[in-house]
């Protein structure tokens, strides 16, 4: 049977609104939309609180609105996960938008994932992190959702849906349950369903498989144009990566490296329906704007899958500072000692002062002399964070402060979500497919399950012999891409050049310590994916509790890999020549 043609059209909630309409700028099977980061349910409990009948992904709705009659025309089938908590409304919706454009496609639901009332069946249910209990935590649980695999989408597509709406699936699974529906996989077709999961994640995130968050972006065409990609899957379910002729953007083995070593933890990538091994995933350059994806193995998945819950966690403020020309230390040391005494009086779970950018010597203007220190406070009660205790104290240190400061409240008082993640039996979740009359469909996972051994270890290699080197920052060398799960950040390097040399250099020089010199007392984990010839590192801990709640200026730890290739390291001629 010839690959399916899988096109993606979204990676979050807010992705841009032609993203459905330029996926089928060309010729595709199925389209995929991704719209639910890890904080994502909680705003969508948020909107549900005010009306009952919300809960979905809102954006999704504008998008099909206005590319519905050319998703008709294509003939092509659509899978997103933008029901969020409330699928089964937004299948409704979907089906009225149908009715007004005077189509018959067929809308089917998958449920299963939502699992708030059940808590009390799942035990202590540990934090993947640090092991609490979530009886320590302190919160009532608002959201409560399982990741389920992709099984649903498959019988929902056979039993003849057309669009098929899902709530927390993962975001592999949007494509492994297309392809495997295409191609008829059983759920033990180890191999096809870890390479369609790899391809996937190639895809799920739009336009970062196509220039998008990348360190080689100056060399992107019409990168601010960027399209979005396609996943050609074959019956093995090896891949090419590719996009549509007429989008922005490129498809190459440096874009799609990228999105290969982004949000993971290791060369062992769990999902619920295979686990997945990248460690000799290889890329290949087939043609302009096409990339093949190869090498991937899969076995048995986990009994587990992962639960993501949230919680209404308190509020947030913030207020940015600016110190501008001499004197620095002094200012953000007097800054402090003012933010010190209008916070003593307050019940805060949190506080922070980051000190951002450094002015230039001989500044041409006055923004090169400027430096951001931003003020971040949370409380569970809104008053101590308010414009009256909180605000209004800090603004108006314009006369007590130092010279030339100058402010800007950026949040007052704003909801922050609380995100504890654990883990729940597969077999313990009540998969279904709910068609459009109504009547469900039990979904079978798969029986055969494996225990998860842990990561390999990986041991960096010896420092090579004595060439000759250079200061220079890391980037000139390498690059890199970063991603979050929960508290932690995980990097990933890769040489700019294919040489052996720069290789085994680079497998020398990115150590953990190196990486710890920056953060001390972070657990890391190193590894090593042969087949890219890229050094990947866990940094656990520095995103705090996740990016829904930390407080940090970067809250998802987006500029990591930015910042430490921005460092200086020795880096032999021959590799930056």
């Amino acid at each position: 049977m010839a690959a399916v043609r899988i096109a993606n059209c979204a990676g979050w909630l807010w992705d841009r609104f032609s993203g459905l309409r330029d996926a089928l700028a060309g010729p595709v099977d199925v389209v995929t939309g991704d719209y639910l980061a890890e904080p994502t349910l909680r705003q969508l409990a948020l909107e549900r609180t005010k009306d009952p009948a919300l809960g979905y992904a809102r954006s999704f709705l504008a998008q099909f609105t206005d590319a519905v009659d050319l998703l008709v025309e294509r003939g092509a089938k659509l899978v997103v996960d933008a029901g969020g908590l409330n699928p089964a409304g937004l299948a409704e919706e979907c089906r009225r938008i149908l009715a007004e454009a005077g189509h018959g496609l067929v809308v089917a639901h998958v449920e299963g994932d939502d699992v708030l009332g059940r808590l009390g069946e799942f035990g202590a249910l540990p934090h993947l992190d640090d092991g609490r209990p979530l009886a320590d935590w302190g919160h009532d649980a608002g959201t409560a959702n399982a990741y389920l695999g992709g099984w649903g989408i498959t019988a929902a597509l056979a039993a003849g849906a057309d669009v098929v709406i899902t709530g927390r699936v993962t975001d592999a699974s949007l494509t492994t349950g297309v392809a495997a529906w295409w191609h008829g996989w059983a759920p033990e077709d180890w191999d096809a369903l870890a390479g369609a999961v790899a391809a996937a994640h190639v895809i799920e995130c739009g336009p970062q498989a196509t220039g998008g968050n990348f360190s080689g972006f100056t060399e992107v065409p019409r990168v601010d144009d960027l399209g979005y990609p396609i996943a050609e899957i074959a019956a093995d379910g090896t891949a090419v990566i590719t996009k549509h002729d007429v989008a922005g953007g490129t498809v190459t083995t440096d874009t799609v490296t990228a999105q290969l070593l982004y949000e993971i933890q290791g060369p062992i990538y769990l999902n619920p329906d295979v686990t997945v091994d990248l460690t000799d995933v290889t890329v290949t350059q087939e043609a302009p704007d096409r990339v093949a994806l190869t090498g991937v193995r899969g076995t048995p998945p986990s009994p587990t899958t992962k639960l993501a819950i949230t919680a209404p966690g308190g509020f947030e403020s913030s207020v940015s500072f600016y110190a501008t020309g001499l004197d620095l230390e002094a200012k953000a040391d007097l800054l402090r000692t003012h933010v010190e005494r209008i916070t003593a009086p307050l019940d805060l779970s949190l506080l922070r002062v980051d000190r951002i950018g450094t002015p230039v010597e001989d500044p041409r203007d006055q923004w090169e002399a400027a430096q951001q220190i931003l003020v971040t406070a949370q409380a569970r009660d809104r008053r101590q964070v308010g414009a009256e205790r909180f605000i209004a104290p800090l603004t108006g240190l314009f006369l007590p402060g130092y010279p030339g400061l100058y402010v800007n409240p950026l949040r007052v008082a704003n909801p922050v979500v609380e995100y504890w993640p654990t883990l729940v039996p597969t077999e313990a979740l009540h998969h279904e497919v709910v068609l459009a009359d109504g009547s469900r469909l039990p979904v079978k996972d798969t029986p055969v399950r494996a225990e998860f051994r842990g990561q390999p270890p990986s041991v960096p290699a010896s420092p090579g012999s004595s060439a000759t080197t250079r200061r220079a920052p890391l980037g000139l060398a390498v690059h890199g891409r970063c991603g979050d799960k929960g508290g932690n950040s995980n990097v990933g390097f890769w040489p700019r050049g294919s040489s052996d040399a720069a290789w085994a250099w680079l497998r020398a020089a990115i150590t953990a310590e190196w990486v710890a010199e920056v953060y001390p007392g972070a657990a890391i984990e190193r590894h090593e994916f042969p087949g890219l010839r890229a050094v990947h590192l866990v940094i656990h801990g520095i995103l705090g509790k996740g990016a829904s709640s930390n407080g940090r200026p970067d809250i998802a730890g987006k500029a990591v890999a930015e910042f430490l290739r921005a460092r200086h390291v020795e880096i032999p001629e021959e590799v930056l020549s």
